[in-house]
């Protein structure tokens, strides 16, 4: 098992949500976040002066997959996130020891497996 964890611009949660539901995977934890990257941040006027937003909004989506599924949540993830500017986000993907189902007490991909949950 993977976590996925998946930081994009807001208006773009959406688009990633309906795929990654497509794809099997409706349980997710989403995180309104702020920070930056290589753009570090942006100039703002207000009022006729000018200050700078060091940290952006972005939205970060985490879940748990199973290892065969990443490469096709990767995938469909950036093509639903992706507007080609810098700001777009990451996608970080990182080892799960285990998953416990708490309800049923299921371990591994059977507590991740949607159609077990019923």
């Amino acid at each position: 098992m993977k976590k996925v964890e998946v930081i994009i611009r807001p208006e773009k949660l959406d688009d990633v949500k309906e795929t990654l539901t497509k794809l099997g995977y409706p349980g997710m934890s989403i995180t309104r976040i702020e920070g930056h990257g290589q753009q570090k941040g942006k100039i703002e006027q207000f009022r006729g002066r000018e200050f700078k937003v060091e940290f952006l909004p972005k939205v970060k989506i985490e879940i748990v997959a199973k290892d065969q599924d990443i490469e096709r949540i990767a995938k469909t993830t950036i093509e639903a996130a992706r507007t080609g500017e810098i700001g777009d986000g990451k996608i970080f993907i990182s080892e799960v020891v285990n998953t416990i189902r708490i309800r049923t007490g299921e371990e591994g991909d059977a507590a991740i497996d949607v159609a077990s949950s019923q």
